[in-house]
């Protein structure tokens, strides 16, 4: 007879029935102090490289935002210019966009996050570590390719001390005009922030982590329908409010990527007890 596998083998991170987070051995508040302690590292390390290194970085972050540009126009693909050009007249549309692209990024994965710990502690091991790797892979982009996004080729004094102000391109800061709930601009954020920092494109990175990590999970048709979606609203509302070309999305699927490779064994080295996939009886009598 053939051998059956059981299907618990196909996927990564598959939900057991009825665990709780104390059967995976994990707690609430030593999660939260572990992600709040990653999150500050990845910070600290990421603005390191950028917007406080003074011209140098300038020089060379727009130097990469040309050669980006050169290379999607060079296969018929540079459209963000024009994309922009589409809506950047209707103010109230830019800025739902603009809290869209400061909210939903750290909203929806902190949603998935407690849900899956909450429901799917298993799953939760998994993608954690996914999502762990995922970001901190993400530094290496942010240190060996600064690029300066769209928003920024225009961006002039005193408006911005880090844009190119570049007048051959037609680009808006659509978080300084029209604005939304925050923008760059401000002295603080300005001097603590790398507005180099975007490729690989967490935004998308993040947003396709929620979809691998909720779809299976999820039970009504909506919801499953909202999550596949939630990417690709993503990378409109990174487009159109001009923080990212669309090459700094595949920079975050490639990020995501290795993310998924490495997060088994990680995992093990994390808190919590990982639970090994067994294969079904029928496969280990037949197989």
């Amino acid at each position: 007879m053939a051998a059956t596998t059981d299907t618990m083998t196909l996927d990564p991170a598959p939900p057991p029935a009825q665990e709780t987070p104390a059967d995976a051995g994990i707690r609430w508040w030593v999660e939260g102090l572990i992600t709040l302690a990653f999150y500050v590292i990845y910070s600290t390390i990421r603005n390191q490289f950028g917007s406080a290194l003074g011209g140098d970085i300038i020089d060379r972050s727009f130097d990469n935002a040309m050669r980006v540009i050169d290379f999607e126009a060079a296969i018929g693909l540079y459209h963000e210019e024009w994309i922009q050009a589409r809506f950047i007249d209707f103010d109230p549309f830019i800025v739902f966009w603009n809290v869209f692209y400061g909210t939903f990024h750290f909203g929806v994965t902190i949603f998935a996050m407690v849900f899956l710990f909450l429901r799917f502690p298993q799953r939760y091991l998994f993608m954690r570590s996914t999502l762990a790797a995922t970001t901190m892979t993400a530094l290496v982009g942010f240190a060996f390719f600064p690029l300066m996004p769209p928003r920024l080729l225009t961006a002039c004094e005193p408006q911005s001390s880090y844009g190119a102000c570049n007048l051959d391109f037609d680009y808006v800061d659509t978080l300084v005009d029209p604005g939304g709930l925050w923008s760059f601009e401000t002295d603080t954020m300005e001097s603590i922030s790398n507005q180099y920092a975007a490729m690989p494109s967490l935004h998308i990175a993040w947003a396709t982590w929620c979809a691998i990590g909720l779809y299976p999970v999820l039970k009504q048709r909506w919801a499953r329908a909202a999550i596949v979606a939630y990417p690709f609203v993503t990378l409109f509302a990174i487009i159109v409010t001009a923080n990212h070309y669309w090459i700094d999305a595949i920079g975050g699927l490639v990020a995501l990527g290795f993310g998924l490779l490495v997060a088994r064994p990680l995992s093990r080295l994390l808190p919590g007890r990982v639970r090994i996939p067994q294969r079904s009886s029928d496969t280990l009598n037949h197989g």
